[in-house]
């Protein structure tokens, strides 16, 4: 396996995917993709009350097998090792990536420990193999960003909406960035 993995983040508003496994982890997984829009479907013999308590999963009680992934756009297997190898093999045949929840050997792409905070999203990936270390340095990243990201978020959209309506060349927008950003902190003295 290679170190080098490629991060990227999902849209999967109003696309369909599926959970295989009905327990607590898969209950967690479910809930973040849900507020990413997605459609999930969770396969599980046995299905925990959390999910059951979200009325948008449509479940499937009985046992995995590989026709479930037929319409899938993202796969999460959240079961057993014997259970995460056939979704990976199914996920494989259908050149779909799959996330095997505490499974790299099973896993084509991995999910990390993630900051929200105000518009934006940081996640931390230690290739599947330390998800205890990728939370320790999440906890680090949120106690170190400001409080008031939001607002920088708001500075740079517009900051970016008005260099491009001036055809500003990307590689010049950072430094003009680093001055807006600092107007939030010379603004704070003035208050």
């Amino acid at each position: 396996m290679s170190s080098t993995l490629y991060p990227v983040f999902l849209k999967l508003v109003g696309l369909p995917v599926v959970v295989v496994g009905g327990g607590k982890v898969a209950a967690s997984k479910v809930d973040g993709l849900i507020d990413a829009g997605a459609r999930v479907t969770v396969v599980a013999p046995k299905i925990c009350a959390a999910i059951r308590a979200r009325p948008s999963v449509i479940l499937i009680e009985r046992e995995f097998v590989a026709s479930d992934l037929d319409a899938a756009h993202w796969v999460v297997a959240a079961a057993t090792a014997a259970v995460n190898r056939a979704v990976a093999a199914a996920a494989a045949a259908r050149l779909l990536f799959v996330n095997a929840v505490d499974d790299p050997e099973s896993a084509s792409a991995y999910l990390g420990g993630v900051v929200r905070r105000g518009g934006v999203t940081i996640a931390i990936s230690t290739t599947g193999h330390a998800p205890a270390l990728a939370g320790l340095l999440r906890e680090a990243l949120e106690a170190v960003l400001p409080d008031d990201l939001d607002r920088w978020t708001e500075v740079a959209r517009r900051a970016r909406d008005a260099w491009r309506a001036k055809a500003i060349p990307i590689a010049e927008r950072r430094p003009l960035l680093f001055r807006a950003l600092a107007e939030i902190y010379t603004s704070r003295g003035a208050t």
